[in-house]
């Protein structure tokens, strides 16, 4: 029988808990945890607001770069706050960097709380196990050694639970968990993990990676 690997995003799944915001760019309803925050700073500048909590008019947009870069190119934002809005033409790359730093933020907070594990051998060898929470690979890792890993995960009993993120690359991996030469990373169960792959998932949307880099597994 066929099990499915589920990446845990539930971007396209309307939760009624959540409060709901008209696209700037599109003109549709979604609910907030799918759209980003702007907002203006004292000198009318467009500025993110990804906590979603700064003061004063905000306007949402879908939490897509494409979808960004377009409310910049058309000058939307002076007409959704309903006056002059200062606009960087690199507002997009810079929502790019604070989700990114997010990821990486709480990633290190993951492993000062005890709850990563990074090496090949170390990784396979609590994959299969209890507890495992999500597990990170480097973008640009060896498909061989990320294949051992992906094939070890067959045999823990919560596989179809278990998310996989492969948006950073080495480098960044190494940044956030403060090693070097990091490809494989394994994350526990916790609130902080959690943390991590709400980012994370939101970061790749906010990427559109395409779909062959966010495979689901299927196992045997």
């Amino acid at each position: 029988m066929a099990h499915r690997h589920r990446k845990g995003d539930s971007s396209n799944e309307r939760d009624t808990s959540v409060p709901e915001r008209t696209c700037l760019v599109h003109r549709v309803s979604l609910p907030t945890n799918q759209m980003l925050r702007f907002v203006l700073d004292p000198d009318n500048i467009v500025t993110p607001d990804l906590k979603g909590n700064l003061p004063g008019r905000g306007v949402w947009i879908t939490a897509e770069r494409k979808d960004v870069d377009l409310a910049v190119k058309k000058a939307l934002f002076s007409r959704g706050f309903k006056q002059a809005a200062k606009t960087d033409e690199k507002l997009g790359e810079r929502v790019d960097m604070l989700l990114e730093a997010a990821v990486l933020q709480a990633l290190s907070l993951a492993q000062k709380s005890g709850l990563v594990t990074v090496g090949l051998e170390k990784v396979l060898d609590v994959t299969a196990k209890k507890g495992l929470g999500a597990l990170f690979f480097a973008s640009d890792g060896s498909a061989g050694s990320i294949g051992k890993v992906r094939s070890k995960l067959r045999y823990n009993d919560r596989a179809a639970d278990i998310e996989i993120h492969q948006s950073l690359r080495s480098e960044q991996l190494d940044l956030a968990f403060g090693r070097t030469n990091v490809i494989h990373a394994a994350l526990r169960d916790g609130g902080i993990t959690e943390l991590c792959l709400k980012n994370t998932r939101r970061l790749e949307r906010f990427r559109s990676l395409p779909k062959e880099e966010n495979e689901e597994i299927t196992m045997a």
